[in-house]
């Protein structure tokens, strides 16, 4: 089902006050996220302590909002760096092509040749956890997927009629790149780009959770929800608050990457 201007614009506000949440937030909790108080450990929601205390007896609410600096911020550059590295290997590739071409689709199909998320959980075992490891494992694998979209669009484009006039004009086979093909390229791949984020930031939750993640005491939604397990049946409020971000967020990015892929 087609999505309209209002669910595109709802989607736009939830991942613009996440962006602002992430920005500001830090500097305006009410706790450090990471004091310790053992005596007020799984406190209820209270005026001090919006949504509790963990079983470290830390304030929730701040954890909740600090950790969306971290989250937010791999996703957006576990999306964005693949995007830059796919478009720059996939345009080149299919302009050059020859032995370009083949070194990058063989390359491509290798990485395509494994399971996704086992490939994913090998390496971040292999690199271990924190946010640049967990940044080159998401380029690693996230990269050939712009690479096949944006190989399969710049074959149709160069055979234009404006870039056998740019070449017949003298255009380097570079400004021809930055100036003529990328930029018509590169609008298949926006859409990827929004749900793409979306997949990182439920990634990284899944890996948190499993304990690949973020390493603590660092807060992060999936290390929350880990954290919080063994005490849902009553104080279900430190798993659904975390949740209810990851889920929010996500259905903001769907909605924006439903909207451009029916523009």
């Amino acid at each position: 089902m087609p999505v309209g201007r209002f669910g595109f614009r709802f989607g736009l506000a939830i991942v613009i006050a996440a962006a602002l949440m992430a920005a500001v937030g830090p500097y305006l909790v009410p706790h450090d996220p990471n004091e310790q108080d053992l005596l007020g450990r799984l406190a209820g929601p209270s005026w001090s302590h919006w949504l509790g205390t963990d079983a470290l007896g830390r304030d929730v609410f701040s954890r909740l909002i600090v950790a969306a600096r971290v989250d937010l911020g791999v996703a957006f550059l576990g999306a964005f760096i693949p995007f830059i590295v796919g478009t720059v290997l996939g345009g080149v590739s299919a302009y050059f092509g020859s032995i370009w071409d083949l070194a990058v689709t063989r390359l491509v199909d290798l990485v395509l040749s494994f399971p996704l998320y086992v490939l994913i959980i090998s390496l971040v075992a292999i690199a271990g956890g924190g946010v640049k490891p967990l940044l080159v494992v998401f380029t690693l694998v996230g990269w050939v997927g712009y690479a096949r979209l944006i190989r399969s669009t710049v074959l149709r484009i160069k055979n234009e009629d404006y870039i056998f006039a740019a070449r017949l004009g003298g255009v380097s086979h570079l400004r021809i790149l930055v100036r003529h093909i990328w930029p018509n390229a590169i609008r298949s791949s926006l859409t990827l780009l929004v749900t793409d984020m979306m997949f990182v930031l439920l990634g990284l939750a899944s890996l948190s959770y499993l304990g690949l993640g973020i390493p603590p005491p660092t807060a992060d939604w999936g290390g929350m929800i880990a954290d919080a397990q063994p005490y849902m049946q009553q104080q279900w409020w430190l798993i659904a608050a975390p949740g209810f971000m990851i889920g929010l967020i996500g259905a903001g990015l769907m909605l924006i990457g439903e909207r451009l892929d029916d523009r």
